[in-house]
């Protein structure tokens, strides 16, 4: 069964689905990125996709495991980020979210890591660029954080013209008390200072984006994406003038703009 959307908007350029509640919002994602990725393989014989982690993905990644008919094999899967020197094997690495989550369940052709343990980080981040690169993204799937970030571009650091594709950046506080707050580290000290992100630029380099917004604690931050002024401040606002982008919320999320 389809999930059907209670409302669909337009801001801008950006198209607007808001689902009954989180597993409906995963569902309606998980069929689009299914038909995107499938559409890939049958044009060209492959696919690659860029595919964020955190608790806001969840029914996503569940929903698109389970997508009949996607030829995982033909898949290539990056993901957004990586904590930078984040202990191996530490539950809260974003490699082992997305293996728990996804990749144990599907056989995707191959998984290219954000190299977050690089002893040469800079030549990491050069390299991990090349790799996207060469691998043209047919599909960005990603989330907002709190203080309206995508990927690890905390407003701070975030530039909508970044000449990089991938980069160290220091996290805001914001972002680290999150990461506290969805139990991935026992406390604010746990959690790493400095982290590699795939900039805005490569994310807005898929052909397709699809961007995953549940829950509640999110309503201020899609507030902002959608109301607020097109800025840094709010890097997710420049989802706005991304007219490949869609934007999946469910009413707890969409309660500051209903």
């Amino acid at each position: 069964m389809n999930p059907q959307p209670v409302r669909e908007l337009v801001y801008d350029q950006l198209h607007v689905s808001v689902h009954v509640d989180n597993e409906s919002l995963g569902r309606a994602a998980a069929q689009d990125a299914a038909a995107v990725i499938s559409g890939a393989v049958g044009q060209r014989g492959i696919a690659n996709i860029i595919i964020a982690t955190g608790n806001s993905q969840l029914t996503f990644l569940h929903s698109l495991r389970e997508m009949p008919d996607i030829p995982w094999p033909a898949v290539n899967v990056f993901h957004l980020d990586e904590y930078l020197h984040l202990k191996p094997g530490h539950p809260a690495g974003f490699p082992l979210f997305l293996r728990q989550h996804l990749l144990d369940h599907v056989p995707v052709g191959a998984f290219f890591p954000v190299p977050g343990h690089a002893s040469d980080v800079e030549a990491a981040c050069r390299g991990y660029e090349l790799l996207l690169r060469a691998h043209p993204a047919d599909l960005c799937c990603l989330g907002i954080g709190e203080n309206g970030h995508l990927a690890f571009n905390d407003p701070p650091v975030a530039d909508f013209d970044d000449p990089v594709w991938v980069k160290v950046v220091a996290l805001e506080e914001t972002s680290r008390r999150q990461q506290v707050g969805e139990g991935h580290f026992a406390s604010l000290d746990a959690v790493p200072a400095r982290a590699l992100s795939l900039t805005i630029p490569a994310l807005r380099s898929a052909r397709r984006m699809l961007c995953l917004v549940p829950e509640r604690r999110k309503a201020a931050a899609v507030r902002s994406t959608l109301l607020g002024p097109i800025s840094t401040a709010c890097p997710a606002s420049i989802l706005r003038q991304t007219p490949h982008a869609t934007l999946y919320l469910d009413r707890e999320s969409a309660a500051a703009i209903l």
